[in-house]
């Protein structure tokens, strides 16, 4: 269940990494969208589309509009990927596509989460999860079964520093260490 969600997580920080949904709305009180217009079911789609999407084909026609969208998109731009993206992509597909629901709805709300904050501490985030990549096999799995419990529990955004002024050394030996 843990790789399933660190597979839903890493999918949801790709997206980020590639300004997925970083657009900030172009009013504050825009009026509701309109509905999105109907997406072609699995029988619908082209030849090649099956190809590149198969990892979803159980889910697709239960997909609601805007997700079957987004695919659509990925489908497009996929013969234009290097084959190391194209290899990256699949992998993403075929890790949400074995995702759980109430793990996606995790995943989902850590993504929209990972969104709220800023663009530094996004920043920071992404290069963490960079060096966790990096790491081999072996080590990511001890870091997932030390993982204390309550850090599943605790919010991915943090709280607004302080204005009180800290000491730059005691600082840097307060962060933890990233392994």
């Amino acid at each position: 269940m843990a790789k399933r969600l660190i597979g839903g997580i890493a999918l949801a920080c790709a997206l980020l990494a590639q300004g997925v949904a970083l657009a900030a709305p172009a009013q504050p009180q825009a009026p509701a969208p309109a509905p999105e217009p109907r997406q072609p079911n699995w029988g619908e789609l082209t030849a090649e589309q099956k190809r590149i999407l198969a990892p979803v084909f159980g889910e697709w026609d239960k997909m609601p509009s805007h997700q079957r969208k987004k695919l659509l998109g990925v489908a497009k731009g996929y013969p234009k990927k290097n084959p190391d993206e194209q290899q990256r992509i699949q992998k993403q597909l075929k890790d949400w596509s074995r995702l759980t629901t109430p793990e996606r709805e995790q995943a989902r709300k850590k993504y929209e989460q990972l969104k709220q904050l800023p663009p530094e501490k996004r920043q920071e985030v992404k290069q963490k999860w960079q060096k966790y990549q990096q790491l081999p096999e072996e080590k990511k799995e001890v870091l997932r079964q030390n993982k204390p419990p309550e850090a599943e529990k605790l919010p991915l955004v943090t709280p607004e520093p302080s204005k009180t002024p800290v000491d730059p050394a005691k600082a840097d030996a307060a962060k933890p260490a990233l392994n």
